[in-house]
C-alpha cells in the first residue's frame, strides 16, 4: 500500500497574521518541517495544497480557498494519480508534529483514523473517499462519510498535533521545540 501525504496550506492565516507555511521554526520553514515528518513516516509522495507554491509538488483547490474538504479532495486526486492508495492529510500549522505522534493513525485499520476533536492529521484509504464529497462540506461530515475511526490523542502530543493558529500558540510550541532540539 503506497502512502502519500498532502499538506493543507490554503488558509488565510488571519489569526496568525502571517503565512503559516513560511514561518520560521528554528531555522526551518513550517512547510518543510511538516513535509519532513510526512517522509519520515513513509510518504512516497508529498504535495502541498493551497494557493501558494512552496517549491514542493503543489496543487490548488478549486475554487481557491474553498476550505479543508476542497483541499483534501484535490490533494487526494493528485496522490491517487501518483499511485498512492492511502493518504495522510496534514495541516501546515503543526510543524512540531513528530513521527511518533502519527503512529496510532498510521497503524489504524482501513478506512483510516483521526484524533478525537481534531480534523488533522487524518489518515484514510483512497477507496473510502466519499464519492459525493464537495469543497463546502464540514471536515466532520467528510470524516464521518469516509468512515474514519476517532482515536484518543496522547495528552503529551496534543499541542503538537493541534498546531498553532495564533502567535501565542506558536510561542508555546517554539519554546517546546527549542527544548526538544536543544536550541
Amino acid at each position: 500500500m503506497s502512502l502519500g501525504a498532502m499538506i493543507l496550506s490554503g488558509g488565510a492565516s488571519r489569526r496568525m497574521g502571517a503565512d503559516k507555511g513560511e514561518l520560521d521554526w528554528l531555522g526551518v520553514r513550517a512547510i518543510d518541517r511538516v513535509a519532513d515528518v510526512a517522509r519520515q513516516v513513509g510518504a512516497a509522495r508529498v504535495v502541498t495544497v493551497g494557493p501558494r507554491d512552496y517549491g514542493l509538488a503543489h496543487v490548488v483547490e478549486d475554487p481557491p480557498l474553498s476550505g479543508p474538504v476542497g483541499g483534501v479532495i484535490v490533494g487526494a486526486a493528485f496522490l491517487r494519480a501518483a499511485g498512492c492508495t492511502r493518504a495522510l492529510a496534514l495541516a501546515v500549522d503543526a510543524p512540531t508534529l513528530m513521527a511518533k505522534d502519527l503512529a496510532p493513525l498510521l497503524q489504524s485499520p482501513a478506512p483510516g483514523a483521526a484524533f478525537e476533536g481534531l480534523h488533522f492529521p487524518l489518515v484514510f484509504e483512497m477507496a473510502s473517499l466519499p464519492p459525493d464529497a464537495e469543497a463546502g462540506w464540514p471536515m466532520a461530515r467528510f470524516a464521518e462519510q469516509a468512515g474514519v475511526l476517532r482515536l484518543s490523542c496522547d495528552a503529551q502530543a496534543y499541542l503538537r498535533v493541534r498546531g498553532a493558529n495564533t502567535p501565542q500558540e506558536r510561542d508555546i510550541l517554539l519554546e517546546a521545540l527549542a527544548a526538544r532540539e536543544g536550541a
